[in-house]
Parts: structure tokens; C-alpha cells; sequence
């Protein structure tokens, strides 16, 4: 990750709608800590703006006429490693085709209101303007999908000692739908229950698991009060809403939260609300996988799950979007090992059997 840069991040804005780019630009610039260098209409003035301006973050509108947000995303990640945040609407067609774009590579996405709710851009500027300066501190990766084994040459890596897992929770943000691409759909049963906390608006969640379903061995689901947590099953928190678990190990379900329920750690559903539950009911058989993303959630979740006994990992800084979450239970010492993303899967399967210290 880039060390903070005293000057204004360099922002490109792309929007069919003029009236989007200046809202956009309003916002960003207001913030006295991003300068709006240019603007383009669709995906074709995109990529030819961004090669001329050379920009530090592009946000790019998702639908547009003529060339897609989608069609230039992998000319302006490819050739010109810009770092995009994607800006889409709050439907299931927007949702599909966000995901589409995070898993191609794109850093972040923020929701675009509807037409008759502008003043919701202005009202979360400040998420808008956290989510650019984050972008421009993330890392741009060529989009790689999961590949059915790894090179021959390549050493798996060894796990922590411990008891066999009796259920893993992963906690992720910024970088999560690509990240997790690569990491669920090689994963074969038997394989422990997987419960994943991905930060995302309650509208996206359903698609996200639904996506993963298609390319995954295992059930992958958006969670459900009462859910079973049993082996070969993967449970993704509903936005909007915290995911715990309740009862004990061999007969545990999935608890969600009432949506007026507080965030915690300024999420909801939050990596530390999961991981908490997941110490209290699974103790020493208790797994932590702390992932790319912004902020310190699941830190403490993390802190828990090691006093309860149990296994805490991380994503590597190299290959995370966002060395944030991840770092910061790094830094704490709630995560003491730290690997790089593509020997997830290898440890997450090692991790179902007990380890010898």
C-alpha cells in the first residue's frame, strides 16, 4: 500500500447523466481532499480520459450507452492499473453486474440513488469520498478467477496447530467479491461450515452468495434465521443485519439481527459480532480469516476467538486490495500468521483436520 500523499488524489468521474457528474464532482471536491481532474459520458471517453489525465481513482457508472462501465473496466485496469470505484444502482440487475465488475478487479462500489432521491448522494458523501481515498491506497489485480489446482512446484503452506475446525468465519470488505472468487470454488467437501461476513448493502448479498453457489462444490448461501451451520455449507450475512450464532457446536444456527439493530464496529453485519459468537459456541475448534478491507473490523472478533482457543489466520499485505482489517488484527496481535490469498484454500482444507504442534 502506498504511503498517505499529502496532495489531492486525482479523481476521473464517468456518468451518462451530467447531472450525476456534477453531483459526484460536488462531493468529492467539497472534501478538500480530492480534486475532480475530468469527467466522461460513457465507457469509450473512459478509457481515453483516463490514458490523457492519467487519474489516481476512477468512478465509473455501471450502465451507460455506447460502451459499458463493464466494457471499459478491463482496458482501465489492465492498461492503465487505475484503481475504479464502481457506482451502480440499488437493484438486482445492478447488483449482478457490480458484482461482475469487483470480481473483474474494481477496488469498491457506491450506490447511486434513484432519480427522485438525489439528495442521498450529498447525505453519504462522506462514505463516497472514504471509499475514493481508499481506492487511491488500494492495489489494482489483473482479474484471475479460482483454477481447478495449484502450479506443481508450489509448497502448501503449513497451518497453526490446533483441533480439527469445527466452523470458520471470514470477515472481508473492500476487495471481498474478488478475493472470495478465488478462494470458495476450490474448496471441496468435506469441508467445515464457512460463515462469511462481506461488507455490502442488503441488496447485493443475495446475488454475491448466489454467484458463488453457481461456481462452488459447496452450498452457498445468503443466511437465514435458524440456518443449520453443518459441514459443506457456506453462509453469507444478509446486508443490513448482523449474523451470529447460537446453540452449541453440534446443532448451531444462524441468528440474525433485527435491521434497526446498531452497527458494530461501524458495520452491520460486522466480522466482530460474527466472530464473537463463533468463539462462544465453537471455542478451540474456533477458525478466524481475516481478509482484505478497510478499517479494523473483526480484530476483536479475532482477539476473542484466540482467548476462546481457537485459530486465527490473515491475508498476506501483498495480496490484499486494502491491507486494512487485516492489518490491524495483524498489528494487535489477534492474528499471528499471515499468508498470501491463493494459499487460502490449501489452509482452510488443512485446517479441517487436527494439526500437531
Amino acid at each position: 500500500m502506498r504511503d498517505p500523499d499529502p496532495r489531492p488524489v486525482r479523481a476521473l468521474v464517468v456518468d451518462d447523466s451530467a447531472l450525476m457528474r456534477r453531483l459526484i464532482s460536488d462531493v468529492l471536491n467539497a472534501s478538500g481532499r480530492i480534486e475532480v481532474v475530468g469527467v466522461a459520458r460513457d465507457g469509450r471517453e473512459a478509457v481515453a480520459q483516463t490514458a490523457k489525465l492519467r487519474p489516481d481513482v476512477v468512478t465509473l457508472d455501471v450502465e451507460m450507452p455506447e460502451v459499458s462501465g463493464l466494457d471499459a473496466l478491463p482496458t482501465i485496469l489492465a492498461v492503465h492499473e487505475v484503481p475504479v470505484v464502481m457506482v451502480s444502482a440499488l437493484t438486482q440487475e445492478g447488483a449482478d453486474v457490480t458484482l461482475k465488475a469487483l470480481e473483474f478487479g474494481a477496488v469498491d462500489y457506491h450506490p447511486k440513488p434513484a432519480k427522485n432521491q438525489l439528495a442521498e448522494m450529498r447525505a453519504e458523501g462522506d462514505l463516497l469520498v472514504a471509499k475514493v481515498l481508499g481506492a487511491a491506497q488500494g492495489r489494482v489485480f489483473r482479474p484471475r478467477r479460482a483454477t481447478a489446482a495449484a502450479p506443481p512446484s508450489r509448497i502448501s503452506p503449513a497451518p497453526p496447530p490446533g483441533p480439527a475446525a469445527g466452523c470458520i468465519a471470514i470477515g472481508i470488505s473492500t476487495g471481498g467479491p474478488q478475493a472470495l472468487a478465488r478462494v470458495i470454488p476450490l474448496l471441496r467437501p468435506p469441508t467445515p461450515p464457512i460463515l462469511i461476513v462481506q461488507h455490502m448493502p442488503a441488496q447485493f448479498t443475495g446475488v454475491f452468495a448466489a454467484r458463488l453457489d453457481r461456481s462452488s462444490d459447496l452450498e452457498v448461501k445468503e443466511a437465514a434465521d435458524g440456518d443449520l451451520v453443518e459441514p459443506n455449507r457456506v453462509l453469507v450475512a444478509p446486508g443490513g443485519r448482523h449474523l451470529t450464532i447460537v446453540g452449541r457446536a453440534a446443532r448451531a444456527r444462524a441468528s440474525l439481527s433485527a435491521p434497526d439493530d446498531p452497527a458494530v464496529s461501524g458495520h452491520k453485519p460486522s466480522a466482530d459480532a460474527l466472530f464473537r459468537s463463533v468463539a462462544r459456541v465453537f471455542g478451540a475448534e474456533a477458525v478466524g480469516v481475516i481478509m482484505t478491507g478497510m478499517g479494523r473490523d473483526g480484530a476483536d472478533g479475532c482477539r476473542a476467538i484466540l482467548d476462546a482457543g481457537g485459530t486465527t489466520i490473515g491475508q498476506d499485505e501483498a495480496t490484499s486490495v486494502v491491507y486494512g482489517m487485516n492489518k490491524a488484527a495483524f498489528l494487535e496481535g489477534a492474528v499471528r500468521l499471515q499468508f498470501p490469498l491463493d494459499d487460502l484454500p490449501d489452509l482452510i482444507r488443512s485446517l479441517s483436520t487436527a494439526r500437531k504442534g
